[in-house]
């Protein structure tokens, strides 16, 4: 099962595949946002290629957990890409995923014009990321060190 997590925006949607096995997410690219229509098509076309078979926006919360504009623009961005493609839309909690993004970006020395091109797709590695550890079973580590 392959997994692509998606941080939209007002401009662009960042995006990041899981590997085949769900262990770890990759940025891929960044699409450019133009209209509805155009931005469906350019993620049915990612979709299609890595074989994707289901879909996680980040869900961008109030602080306080509550849901304001930005929530719900990418709330009925995914339902739109979900009638466009007929797969599964899970919604995670991305407080905070841009800024990580940028941190880790930062730390990492990335220039200032490159970290422009790669956040968003930093940003939905993070969202994605979090989202399939959180669906790991957990695993009793106390025979680790035996």
């Amino acid at each position: 099962m392959r997994t692509i997590g998606l941080d939209v925006g007002t401009r662009t949607v960042g995006v990041a595949v899981s590997d085949e096995l769900g262990l770890t997410a990759q940025g891929v690219t960044t699409v450019r946002r133009t209209n509805m229509k155009a931005d469906l098509a350019a993620l049915k076309e990612i979709i299609a290629e890595r074989g994707v078979t289901h879909v996680v926006v980040g869900l961008p919360l109030n602080m306080d957990g509550t849901e304001g504009p930005r929530a719900l623009a990418s709330r009925q961005f995914g339902e739109a890409l979900g009638k466009a493609t007929g797969l599964t839309i899970e919604y995670w909690d991305e407080r905070l995923s841009t800024r990580a993004a940028q941190r880790v970006l930062l730390e990492a020395d990335v220039s200032r014009q490159k970290r422009r091109e790669v956040i968003d797709q930093m940003a939905a590695s993070i969202i994605l990321q979090g989202w399939m550890e959180a669906r790991r079973p957990a695993q009793d580590n106390d025979d680790e060190w035996s």
